[in-house]
């Protein structure tokens, strides 16, 4: 399920899993549990509540649709076995 929530795109699967947030120069991408998803895409970068990490892509930002596609699978899998990342399930 997909809907805008905090004026961004955000998919939600047993809760919040990717926001994507776009901005003049670039596109944040999301992820609730990237905290647990550095290893599939190191470039994440910050800190949040929920374990939110974001991925910001630019036009010269390299990104293999097979990458953006097994994050998205592992956080979603993450949900199903931890639950809602803000606890409000």
């Amino acid at each position: 399920m997909r809907r805008i929530k905090w004026t961004h795109l955000v998919y939600f699967s047993n809760g919040p899993v990717l926001l994507i947030r776009a901005e003049k120069e670039r596109v944040l991408f999301g992820f609730w549990r990237g905290k647990r998803l550095l290893h599939l895409e190191p470039r994440m970068t910050g800190g949040g509540k929920y374990e939110l990490r974001p991925l910001a892509l630019r036009r010269e930002t390299q990104l293999e649709r097979a990458t953006v596609l097994e994050l998205v699978r592992a956080a979603v899998a993450l949900n199903e076995t931890v639950g809602d990342p803000t606890g409000t399930a």
